[in-house]
């Protein structure tokens, strides 16, 4: 195997307590930490110790956003990737359009393989791994937490409802990882002073062919409503009663 795409999305840290604009229009961002998101950077250790057994050759991480971005993929450069793209939009992108770029980029690099998070922890769509592999035209293997590569062959443990499921997938293919798959690494200081002289390359959306047209329109955001308080009950008679005086029962 040559190549392996890694998907690099910028989201708010996992850290950070959510807050909407005053004004309904998104989520606050200013002077938040901004982060990888949590199952791009397992997808990334992945790809690293594919790569680091000799299965692999490259790793390539890509992010879709504003030059903001940078800091995001100079991060999974310090954590070992040989080289960044950043796909610059000053819009967010849908996944429909997330997977034509990749679609793009797999054709211009002749990629093997394409390891992404199985969703995003901002708006939790879990759709461009899907959407990419029926673009593609190749096999998928969504919420993997186990991944074996030997020769053409991927072999992926998936996380279902009912438990585990094994499946072999013919290479080139998708895989979207979960959060069992692995621990990341922790970045050292000399990798990151490396990182700095690593090929990161900036592309515009209309360089690849790609439209930015979104099927759904964010209209307002609005945050949840506050829980009740919660009600401490002396017995399961007390609970029953309780439940059927809310309507649950």
């Amino acid at each position: 195997m040559d190549k392996i795409l890694v998907g690099l999305k910028r989201v708010v840290d996992y850290n950070v307590r959510v807050r909407v604009r005053s004004d309904g229009s998104g989520v606050e961002t200013d002077g938040v930490k901004m982060s990888i998101n949590p199952f791009d950077e397992i997808a990334l250790e992945e790809a690293l110790r594919i790569r680091d057994r000799g299965d692999a050759s490259e790793v390539i991480v890509v992010s879709i956003g504003s030059s903001d971005a940078q800091q995001q993929l100079r991060t999974g450069l310090a954590m070992g990737a040989d080289r960044a793209i950043l796909v610059e939009s000053a819009e967010s992108v849908d996944p429909l359009t997330v997977a034509r770029v990749f679609m793009s980029l797999i054709e211009r690099e002749t990629a093997d393989l394409v390891l992404l998070g199985k969703q995003a922890i901002d708006g939790d769509n879990s759709q461009t791994g899907q959407m990419l592999a029926a673009l593609w035209g190749r096999p998928q293997a969504t919420f993997a937490s186990k991944l074996d590569i030997e020769g053409s062959t991927a072999t992926v443990t998936r996380e279902i409802d009912s438990g585990l499921e094994i499946v072999e997938v013919d290479l080139p293919a998708v895989v979207t990882v979960d959060l069992r798959m692995n621990e990341p690494r922790y970045v050292k200081l000399p990798d990151i002073m490396k990182a700095k002289k690593k090929p990161l390359d900036m592309l515009a959306l209309n360089e690849l062919n790609v439209e930015q047209a979104a099927a759904i329109r964010e209209v307002r955001f609005e945050p949840p409503s506050e829980r009740e308080k919660g009600v401490i009950v002396d017995d399961v008679a007390s609970l029953v009663t309780a439940l059927k005086d809310k309507g649950l029962l």
